[in-house]
């Protein structure tokens, strides 16, 4: 084993002599006060290496006792992950908590899978095949899937199995197969194996456009700015404008197989609430538990800085791990804003060079690598496995002109921008639909969908036009424009997130309600005066909303639509000559 000594503390980072040849990302622990603590090599600077501690420093001294593993940084992979709370080096927290009471004890590490734990071992491999890295061996049942035993990803040569052991229970440290390579040497397999954080598990054929939506039941998210599934996004705002809430709506409610949330510096008080909440939280696919399809990887920002950045590597990695059992995975990291401020804090104690607002110069290409590990597979077996990333930003003040959230923007493909305004004026999801944008497509017509953006845009400049010349100051045409603007803000942009119905809805019936609004929102309509104007719209706002909260394809649901329809026709003169052609287009591709 190569060891070191310390020469120097500065924080959370430790700068050790060292008595052999190390390497970078390399896990060291550092002897103090009979424990030791974890830490990974950062930089390497001849016979000395630097290291960040994820621990608390406190009592490391000159002269202390560093020992090398010869191991980078890595997670234990495996059946038992699903329902499981972590850290952000992959310690089960439940067991942490038990083990130390109260307050967690620093240098205190515990297994990620429990090696007691018994799993139905189904063999698919058999003695003669030929596998390579990321084969499936055999499966045991977690929850409702199928986990596949694959052989270790970094296995990249061509083994012949020699021996696969006959169904029935095993642990995870128990040997399931023996394979021999090219040469000869026999390797005994386990159901569980290590995977560094920082390498993408990359034992798929080929890597694909994300094109397929991934539903989230938002209508502004699903309708307007869209997330692919195997795509990313990120959702920036102020503080308190709702960007937790909206994460945690997300993760109950899309259409995708595991949940991974990494809290990543998050305020400790609302991990608390996520860790309480998602046990008691019927899953809407399954009828079973959320938890029982979800991952948490929690360190708040009590927690010590470094193990930020260790985070998101470890929940990222888990991601990749289920996506090459052709599942499809949703990755939740909060916030990205905290992990940024880690790495600038050790790239102040590094001496490097500062970028804008002091971020390390490389915070582009860290956050670009970090994101560009979604992405649709094609796997070995034909099916398609996907992560899909979702990060959000905590920008001080809701400036999205810093330099994280900019770095951010240059590498996702969709933007939902929260703002105070929205916020304050208790409109739920406050994404501002004037500055958000997405490069996917969504659930419905991409033509309707501009048509009612362009409504949203030209009822704001009325908007403001009026603030300046007052409502008599504007004509009855462009007063009606605003008033459609701030009907579509009502009933479609907007949801009632404790309504059962409302808080989450299906893409059918997106479509179909999209469709009715657009027939509004593309109406000419015969007011004769600006009050007969308002009254009409704030009439038809109250009967959608009842519409909304209506079980879909009910009784209730088709008088209120029946009502709406009649309100309309009865207004109605004709329709806007940008909408006939969007129509007429329609039937012309459908003919």
């Amino acid at each position: 084993m190569i060891t070191g000594r310390v020469v120097g503390v500065n924080g959370n980072m430790v700068r050790v002599e060292v008595d052999g040849n190390v390497r970078m990302n390399e896990v060291a622990y550092v002897c103090v006060e009979d424990k030791k603590l974890k830490s990974e090599v950062i930089r390497i600077r001849g016979k000395h290496a630097e290291l960040q501690v994820f621990e608390i420093t406190r009592g490391i001294g000159v002269g202390d006792l560093v020992e090398f593993t010869g191991e980078l940084l890595s997670v234990k992979l495996g059946p038992g992950l699903l329902a499981q709370i972590y850290d952000g080096l992959q310690n089960p927290l439940p067991e942490l908590a038990q083990k130390c009471g109260f307050f967690l004890e620093r240098g205190v590490y515990v297994d990620p899978l429990d090696p007691e734990k018994r799993w139905a071992f189904t063999p698919v491999a058999k003695p003669g095949d030929v596998v390579t890295g990321g084969d499936t061996l055999g499966t045991v049942p977690e929850g409702i899937f199928q986990h596949r035993i694959m052989v270790p990803f970094n296995m990249r040569e061509q083994y012949t199995v020699r021996r696969v052991v006959p169904a029935g229970d095993y642990t995870v440290n128990d040997v399931v197969a023996e394979v021999e390579d090219p040469q000869g040497e026999v390797y005994p397999l386990t159901m569980s194996f290590y995977w560094p954080v920082k390498v993408p598990i990359t034992a798929y054929v080929e890597r694909l456009q994300p094109t397929e939506p991934m539903v989230t039941k938002i209508r502004i998210i699903d309708t307007f700015f869209p997330v692919a599934r195997g795509g990313t996004y990120c959702i920036p705002g102020p503080f308190g404008a709702g960007k937790t809430v909206l994460q945690q709506i997300t993760s109950r409610n899309a259409e995708v197989d595991i949940v991974i949330i990494a809290a990543c510096g998050e305020r400790a008080g609302e991990v608390v609430e996520t860790l309480r909440e998602f046990p008691e939280l019927i899953d809407p696919r399954t009828g079973r538990t959320l938890m029982e399809r979800t991952v948490i990887v929690c360190n708040t920002s009590s927690m010590p800085v470094a193990a930020r950045e260790a985070s998101v590597y470890t929940a990222v990695t888990l991601a990749e791990y289920y996506r090459q059992m052709g599942l499809n995975c949703l990755l939740l990291a909060d916030s990205t804003s905290r992990w940024a401020q880690a790495m600038r804090e050790m790239s102040g104690r590094l001496e490097e060079i500062p970028g804008e607002e002091a971020f390390p110069a490389y915070l582009e290409s860290v956050i670009a690598s970090f994101y560009e590990r979604a992405g649709v597979v094609r796997l070995k077996d034909g099916s398609l496995g996907s992560v899909t990333i979702g990060g959000t930003v905590s920008p001080a003040g809701g400036n999205f002109e810093e330099p994280v959230t900019q770095a951010t923007l240059k590498v996702v493909g969709a933007f939902h921008g929260l703002s105070r305004e929205r916020s304050d004026a208790r409109k739920y999801p406050a994404i501002h639909p004037l500055e958000s944008w997405s490069k996917y497509r969504g659930v419905t017509d991409p033509a309707k969908t501009e048509y009612a953006r362009k409504v949203l845009f030209d009822g704001n400049e009325v908007a403001q036009m009026m603030k300046v010349v007052g409502e008599e100051g504007t004509t009855l045409e462009d007063f009606v424009t605003y008033l459609k603007a701030e009907f579509l803000d009502n009933v479609y942009l907007q949801q009632d997130a404790f309504d059962p119905v409302d808080a989450a809805v299906g893409v059918e019936r997106q479509r179909h309600t999209f469709d009715i609004v657009f027939d509004i929102l593309s109406a000419l309509y015969s007011f004769t005066s600006k009050e007969e104007a308002r009254r009409f719209f704030a009439l038809l706002t109250q009967k959608f909303k009842d519409y909304n909260t209506s079980e879909w394809d009910s009784a209730d649901f088709r008088r209120l639509e029946s009502e709406i329809r009649a309100m309309v026709e009865e207004k109605t003169t004709g329709r806007d000559e940008e909408a006939e052609y969007i129509l007429s287009r329609k039937v012309e591709s459908h003919a």
